[in-house]
């Protein structure tokens, strides 16, 4: 069936695209927990900014749950704000 010959196509192309942007979010939350630990706090500033973006993009593309992207925000900036301290 053409159809499915062509759903199954899209189907691989979304899967490693959603799976590179679940692994960018992974990478942004560990330079920011990085940075923080480091006592760099403007540094560590930026990349929560930029990691707390990019979770809302992907909540908003629905890779992940919106109330998942809520609990890794507040996760994360209570996380880098301890570290900081």
């Amino acid at each position: 069936i053409q159809s499915q010959i062509k759903r199954n196509r899209q189907n691989v192309h979304r899967h490693e695209r959603n799976k590179a942007f679940r692994s960018e979010l992974k990478t942004r939350e560990k330079a920011a927990v990085a940075a923080a630990e480091s006592g760099d706090a403007a540094a560590a500033h930026d990349l929560l900014v930029l990691a707390q973006t990019r979770i809302d993009v992907a909540a908003s593309r629905g890779l992940i749950h919106k109330n998942t992207a809520a609990r890794k925000k507040s996760r994360l900036t209570k996380r880098v704000a301890a570290l900081l301290g």
